[in-house]
């Protein structure tokens, strides 16, 4: 499956950040909302996705909510991959930055197919 990852960063004193992961029939957003002003903590309020159709029709979930808030154990996870997207290791090119994307990506889509019904 093909996607393109867009990672957003906001402005400093900004505490919210939004990605977005395009697919070829829909796509991810996602919101992450910090405790204070710097991303470098990585101190989540929380984490909310939606799926849109690339009509930006926003689909239901399972259970008829328009969003998924991502928390305990997919938080911890969530947080430790977002650390690797950030680093200096990434920025620079000093690990597979593939790799990365695709496990951001994977644990994301794995939380859609858990929540959403795509048929």
């Amino acid at each position: 499956m093909n996607y393109k990852l867009e990672l957003n960063t906001q402005g400093s004193g900004s505490s919210l950040v939004f990605n977005n992961i395009i697919f070829d029939s829909f796509k991810v957003n996602i919101v992450e909302r910090h405790i204070g002003s710097t991303r470098s903590a990585l101190k989540f309020n929380h984490v909310l996705f939606k799926v849109r159709t690339l009509d930006d029709v926003i689909v239901k979930t399972k259970n008829g909510n328009n969003r998924i808030m991502i928390k305990d154990e997919e938080l911890v996870t969530y947080q430790r991959i977002v650390k690797t997207l950030g680093s200096y290791e990434y920025r620079n090119k000093l690990i597979s930055r593939k790799q990365v994307d695709e496990d951001y990506v994977h644990f994301i889509l794995r939380l859609v197919i858990l929540n959403y019904d795509l048929s």
